[in-house]
């Protein structure tokens, strides 16, 4: 039997019904009927954020550990533009959400009213599906739809307009069940026959659906065939790194070695990855056409299939439906998996940088001492100075990385305060750097207020390092446009109420990181850095040439 109920109480009522239990949202006048509705919906997590684009990264990084949509909820104009930002990485990263947009009354609309946008217009070339629910009865049904596109084939996200007064309407409505994740039965077809007939095969993991558990069964069946098993840009915990068959991560600055075995390979089993520019360096270390190597590509939308590489045998299916079927298939022994995880072995060992005075590699070497990969997830914007824990790091299985593979800046304090709130029985440790950090430093009195519990490391070098590098490399000695003023962090860190700490030499950072592991709340390092020492394997002077 249906009841009245308001447009506002029966989107809650779904959500619940969906299996939601957490919204990150900067509330709005467009969407009180929702949080009126919330008011008495304790099974709901309400975290209010300081500014939209914080909230749709935390809304990412929610779903990207659950692998079900993160929820956000803004108001319409300035809050929607916001937080696009947050849909664009959802996007490209392979992320479930759905961002709901307050947005003005259904009489108001196309007279360019109070913060109008056209928002399906808006966001329809960055989500998987932009709409707008001009009648609460059908609320329902648009969020379960939502759902299922949000978690069905790629992953990716939904926008949803949500007109003022239609959050008013008192109607009757059918409430609809939680939808679930199809699951894609995986044909192998010949791959066990083009598997036996390579000499040098390897494997290439990434792309959204890897759960902890595909990861392993996949590696065991590597092992067993004896092939080694790269990642995609910034999937680092597809498989466990410490797996035997684990021979490093593709993207920006990846082991010359690895890149070598990539193009001497004569078949690349591709599983998950879309191969998108960062992984390939540019379309160049694989091609879409990839003479003389076959491709096995498997990915969980038919859209992908073909869209952009040739495939040579072309298999959708989710990750844990293909990791289960090729666990069960016969090992094929003679991959070179042992060199290449030698290879990856020497590459991620931190040795001392003569003449550095804070030593990144050598923190990252004593975080390695202190906290386990499978007790810790590392979260981190864009930037020059993560790069430093995508090499030296050891990266458990997933989730353990939550980083944007679009170069979103900002998105790891936002992604750590998910992190945290989600995970609370792990070791969360935020990667930023001085520029990154300003972009969405605020969302740590989101932490606060809320309880999150994780470290902070700030990378200070005053500048925007990733676009000086490729100042440097472009126009040498013709710096313009990417210096950096900063504030004092440590100091800035303790005003939102957290520890703070500054390190400014190697031999500091591993007594300054025991005392934050020491204590609850958010503890930040705030690690001065020389700018001329631009990446774990060149400074601007070899640049330069000299």
């Amino acid at each position: 039997m249906t009841t009245m109920r308001s447009g506002g109480r029966i989107l809650v009522d779904n959500l619940v019904a969906q299996g939601c239990d957490r919204i990150f949202q900067v509330p709005g006048e467009s969407f009180l009927a929702v949080l009126d509705a919330l008011h008495d919906t304790p099974q709901i997590d309400l975290v209010t954020c300081r500014q939209e684009g914080g909230a749709a990264f935390m809304a990412g990084a929610d779903g990207s550990m659950t692998g079900r949509p993160g929820i956000c909820f803004v108001t319409r104009g300035p809050g929607a533009t916001n937080a696009a930002i947050g849909v664009h990485v959802a996007m490209q990263d392979s992320i479930p959400m759905i961002l709901f947009i307050g947005d003005v009354a259904r009489s108001m609309r196309d007279r360019e009213g109070f913060q109008e946008i056209d928002f399906p217009a808006m966001f329809a070339p960055i989500a998987k599906w932009a709409t707008r629910i001009e009648d609460a009865r059908r609320i329902p049904e648009y969020l379960a739809r939502a759902w299922n596109v949000a978690i069905n084939g790629r992953p990716g996200p939904v926008v949803i307009a949500l007109p003022e007064d239609m959050l008013h309407d008192m109607v009757e409505a059918q409430d609809r069940p939680a939808v679930e994740r199809l699951i894609q039965p995986c044909d192998l077809g010949p791959i066990e026959a083009m598997v036996s007939a390579a000499a040098r095969p390897i494997a290439i993991v990434g792309g959204a659906g890897w759960t902890a558990a595909a990861g392993a069964r996949f590696a065991d069946w590597a092992e067993d065939s004896q092939i080694p098993v790269a990642c995609a840009f910034r999937r680092q915990d597809a498989i466990a790194n410490d797996r035997p068959c684990w021979a490093g991560n593709l993207g920006y600055g990846p082991n010359p070695r690895l890149v070598e075995r990539i193009r001497r390979a004569d078949l690349l089993i591709v599983a998950g990855a879309r191969l998108g520019e960062a992984t390939t360096d540019g379309y160049t270390l694989i091609t879409p056409d990839h003479p003389g190597q076959t491709l096995i590509h498997i990915h969980p939308d038919p859209d992908e299939l073909g869209r952009v590489y040739h495939p040579d045998l072309a298999i959708c299916a989710d990750m844990e439906s293909f990791a289960d079927a090729v666990a069960g298939t016969m090992p094929i022994s003679g991959g070179e998996m042992a060199s290449a995880h030698a290879d990856w072995l020497d590459w991620s060992t931190p040795r001392a940088r003569d003449g550095v005075t804070l030593d990144l590699g050598q923190c990252v070497a004593a975080m390695r001492e202190r906290i386990g990969p499978d007790e810790t997830i590392i979260c981190n914007g864009a930037g020059n100075f993560s790069s430093w824990w995508h090499r030296y790091w050891r990266y458990g299985s997933q989730p353990a990385q939550l980083a944007p593979t679009n170069g979103a800046m900002g998105f790891g304090t936002p992604a750590a305060v998910a992190a945290a709130l989600r995970a609370p029985d792990k070791h969360i440790v935020a990667l930023a750097g001085d520029g990154d950090f300003l972009m969405n430093g605020q969302e740590l009195a989101t932490a606060v207020q809320h309880g999150a519990s994780f470290i902070l490391i700030i990378i200070d070098n005053g500048a925007y390092g990733t676009i000086r590098m490729h100042q440097e490399r472009e126009f040498p000695r013709r710096l313009s446009g990417t210096a950096l003023a900063n504030p004092d962090f440590a100091a800035l860190a303790r005003a939102f109420g957290a520890q703070a700490q500054m390190v400014e030499r190697t031999a500091d950072f591993a007594p300054a990181f025991d005392r934050a592991l020491a204590q609850p709340g958010v503890r930040v390092l705030h690690l001065k850095t020389d700018v001329e020492v631009i990446s774990p394997a060149t400074t601007i002077a070899a640049m330069r040439g000299a």
